[in-house]
């Protein structure tokens, strides 16, 4: 039965019934963790290989190179060649760069901050700076651009992507918006798919301020939960076709797929971008790690398509919990009629949707041993003006410790919905 089609006093025995559930859980002692989206032991364990698959005497790229010595700003020319294909992209497009593509990014944003856009006034030296960021959306993007001191601005996700009609609009208008944030395939938390009208959009632009950037964050493109996975257009690409190609940059990384601190990032753009910011990396770096490369490369087999069956092993592991989340909501919420959630194809997150309640169901998981992502985490400066959006993270709790935390879960968003609909 509906929530708001139940009587005074359907609702408080509704609202007694969820409180003995609750309380028998806080009762447990438990101690459960699902605040980020960690791949699981299990999925660190796939790649322990990775660790020792050099020999004594394997030191050498295929150019002759001594890996283990200073040089090669930009990456080994095989590894360039081996992720080139994650984004889509040629290899002469692609900077092999360190662990952290999140790192990258900062640099990227940071750089323009201080030095400007291929030769641009220093976006730092504006009164104003703003950036675009599709909510909900990925906290630590937001916290980048906050710490920049950038003012962010919200622009609704939509079903295949941000609200284009708005984006179109805003840069067109404004200068003071320098940039906007994208997560294109399973998008954080939501796992949208940006379709291909909106890639080409994004490729079209015309926006005011000449030194605008789509910063094209790629991390979950090859982290699929189904057997036929969506194909999306290439923003690169596109961005060329549309004389358009200096628009973006394009990062990914290895962060989820093999060991997370100790990974490879990168970041692809037009050759343009890319003269100016191996220029700017110069000053700071000599080189990335060319033995972690080296390492990859070797586990790997240098191939591309090994890395896509690799990511077959982590389908394996947390499909299985992603349909514990869905399955557990579907069978305690949906005929309530509460709440609403996401069903991604791919990625690490589900997000949930009930309005007025975030911050009391996190509060409620809290109080009964279940540690969530904050509510208002996916929105700028952590403000969910609707009070709606939680993050949930499947990946790292084990089965067993998973459908735990999403019985306290859907227990405390009942609880949180009695509790609303008896105020009211």
């Amino acid at each position: 039965m509906r929530v708001a089609e139940m009587n005074r006093e359907a609702l408080e025995a509704f609202a007694a019934d969820c409180k003995k559930q609750y309380e028998a859980f806080q009762a447990q002692g438990l101690k459960l963790d699902m605040s980020r989206g960690k791949p699981s032991p299990k999925q660190l364990d796939l790649t322990n290989g990775i660790t020792n698959c050099l020999s004594e005497d394997d030191y050498k790229a295929e150019n002759g190179l001594d890996c283990r010595n200073y040089g090669c700003l930009d990456g080994l020319p095989e590894a360039k060649a081996f992720f080139a294909p994650m984004l889509g992209v040629k290899p002469e497009d692609v900077i092999v760069c360190g662990n952290s593509s999140l790192n990258i990014m900062y640099w990227a944003m940071s750089l323009a901050m201080t030095n400007g856009v291929m030769g641009s006034k220093p976006w730092g030296k504006y009164d104003k700076v703003k950036v675009l960021c599709p909510v909900p959306g990925y906290d630590r993007h937001f916290a980048v651009s906050e710490f920049l001191g950038m003012e962010l601005v919200n622009v609704p996700m939509k079903e295949d992507g941000p609200d284009m009609d708005i984006v179109e609009k805003l840069v067109a208008e404004d200068d003071t918006i320098k940039a906007i944030w994208c997560v294109p395939m399973y998008s954080n938390p939501g796992g949208v798919v940006y379709s291909d009208a909106v890639v080409k959009r994004f490729a079209a632009l015309k926006p005011k301020a000449k030194d605008f950037r789509i910063f094209w964050d790629n991390a979950y493109c090859v982290h699929h939960l189904v057997d036929n996975p969506p194909v999306q257009a290439n923003l690169l690409e596109e961005a060329k076709k549309a004389g358009n190609e200096d628009i973006c940059y394009m990062f990914a990384s290895t962060s989820k797929i093999t060991h997370p601190g100790s990974g490879i990032a990168v970041i692809a753009a037009s050759q343009n971008n890319l003269a100016y910011l191996k220029k700017a990396l110069g000053f700071s770096t000599i080189g990335y790690d060319k033995m972690n490369q080296l390492r990859h490369l070797r586990f790997f087999g240098g191939k591309f398509e090994n890395l896509v069956e690799h990511m077959k092993k982590h389908k394996a592991l947390i499909a299985p919990k992603f349909q514990i989340v869905e399955s557990t909501l579907e069978q305690e919420l949906a005929d309530l009629d509460i709440a609403n959630w996401s069903n991604p194809q791919g990625g690490y997150f589900i997000s949930f949707n009930q309005k007025g309640c975030a911050k009391r169901i996190v509060s409620l998981c809290k109080e009964a041993g279940v540690v969530l992502t904050g509510a208002g985490a996916s929105f700028p400066h952590g403000v969910d003006p609707e009070d709606e959006n939680i993050r949930i993270s499947p990946t790292f709790p084990t089965e067993e410790e998973l459908q735990k935390a999403m019985d306290v879960f859907v227990c405390a968003a009942k609880l949180a919905a009695a509790e609303q609909a008896l105020a009211k």
